[in-house]
């Protein structure tokens, strides 16, 4: 275990130094062929529970030492060690003699500084928990701005949105209907022992997430896995046979799906990024499923389009992914109150320029996975003040949401934000 706490402790650091978790963790697995299912899965663990809590534990560990140690490695190791105690179920004894150990391995000489602030953690476990409560930045992990944000926009129900986002994200599956019925699957998962709650027509959430292996009939396409707030997309659309329908930016390819399942439609799935195409092809062939993947830029459609305008678009554009932080921590850390701004200026011109490819009485839906107004309806009130040919149609969700179109975290469904948009004949 002290090989990976190391691992981890090296893996928060590059990500509170600006670098992605999830592209970090990748390289340091790949670096360690020898690792097990065990050790990855422990790896990944500390490395996301560390950065999930990172201001608080920062905080705790700011109480416990008398001055920054030289070796830089060292508070991360330790708050590292601290996230195994104040939030795994392994002992503390175990936890604190590999800390030790993996202390000893480094530059310093530093493993009796680890033991006496670990000790020191311990017995004073309830009144740090009191102190970092005091303060919201600790209370809840997230930035300053970050909780300021949440409070103007929506008040008292900030506290629940904000704990969302430190959950561990549920687990859910899509049901593709043209494979089976829901109720057939349904059967398949309780012949397998596997959990679920049923949440729409065709999302069931499992009560324990796991391995896709161990999913019935996943690899023949019977099911795939897409956050129920995601599947809300296609159903919002309203896609029927013989429509011409483009995705953009739809990588990995989770909705496109989708849309291919509820119909027998002509799809353009586009996305800027061509490597994370081989994702959207790899799920279509999965699923059995046909559609046009091209590589292009949705704020430039000269460079791709064909000049068929299409009946539907899907766009789901790059945003903050603040509705989705449970599931990528490190941006919690990484985003600035300027990519917020700069997110909205590029959605905005994606939405510009996607919309002369819809056709006359077409719908286009944006969507994205943030909580921000600035990403939201702010920028669709934008566009419409200078589009006249466009309107915003009410749309039903299929869970409770407030502000209308936006879908906030919760037990059941990440955070995501939809407009349907429709031109005029």
């Amino acid at each position: 275990m002290n090989v990976i706490q190391t691992e981890a402790a090296g893996i928060v650091k590059r990500v509170v130094d600006g670098s992605n978790l999830d592209r970090v963790l990748a390289e340091r697995i790949a670096a360690n062929p020898g690792f097990s299912p065990q050790q990855k899965g422990a790896l990944q663990d500390l490395s996301y529970g560390t950065i999930r809590y990172y201001a608080r534990l920062e905080f705790m560990l700011g109480k416990l030492l008398e001055r920054p140690p030289r070796d830089k490695l060292l508070p991360y190791l330790l708050m590292v060690t601290m996230y195994q105690l104040e939030y795994s179920k392994a002992g503390s004894h175990v936890v604190v003699d590999q800390a030790v150990r993996a202390a000893k391995k480094l530059k310093s000489p530093v493993s009796g500084v680890v033991n006496g602030v670990l000790r020191n953690f311990l017995r004073q476990q309830e009144s740090l928990r009191m102190a970092a409560n005091a303060r919201k930045s600790s209370r809840f992990a997230y930035q300053d701005w970050w909780i300021r944000e949440m409070e103007q926009q929506y008040g008292e129900r900030s506290t629940s949105i904000l704990d969302a986002g430190n959950m561990h994200p549920p687990m859910t599956l899509r049901v593709n209907r043209r494979c089976t019925t829901t109720e057939d699957y349904m059967s398949l998962l309780e012949k397998a022992d596997i959990g679920f709650q049923r949440l729409t027509a065709e999302a069931l959430l499992l009560t324990q997430p796991m391995s896709v292996e161990r999913l019935p009939k996943f690899f023949e396409g019977w099911a795939s896995v897409q956050d129920a707030g995601a599947q809300c997309a296609a159903s919002i659309l309203e896609i029927e046979d013989g429509m011409r329908v483009l995705d953009v930016c739809s990588a990995p390819g989770g909705k496109a799906m989708h849309m291919l399942e509820k119909a027998n439609v002509e799809l353009v799935a586009m996305d800027k990024d061509e490597q994370r195409l081989d994702r959207v092809r790899q799920n279509l062939h999965r699923g059995k499923l046909n559609a046009e993947v091209i590589c292009g830029d949705a704020s430039q459609p000269d460079t791709w389009w064909d000049g068929k305008p299409f009946q539907r678009i899907l766009a789901d554009v790059p945003c903050s992914a603040s509705g989705v932080v449970r599931r990528h921590p490190d941006i919690k850390w990484l985003r600035r109150p300027a990519d917020i701004v700069e997110f909205s200026e590029q959605q905005l011109r994606i939405l510009q320029a996607v919309w002369p490819l819809l056709a006359s009485d077409g719908k286009l839906l944006y969507a994205t996975c943030s909580i921000f107004k600035q990403e939201n309806q702010d920028v669709v009130d934008r566009f419409l003040a200078t589009q006249r040919d466009a309107s915003q149609a009410v749309i039903n969700l299929p869970f409770a949401n407030d502000p209308p179109g936006q879908l906030l975290p919760c037990n059941q469904h990440d955070g995501f934000f939809y407009a349907l948009l429709r031109k005029a004949d």
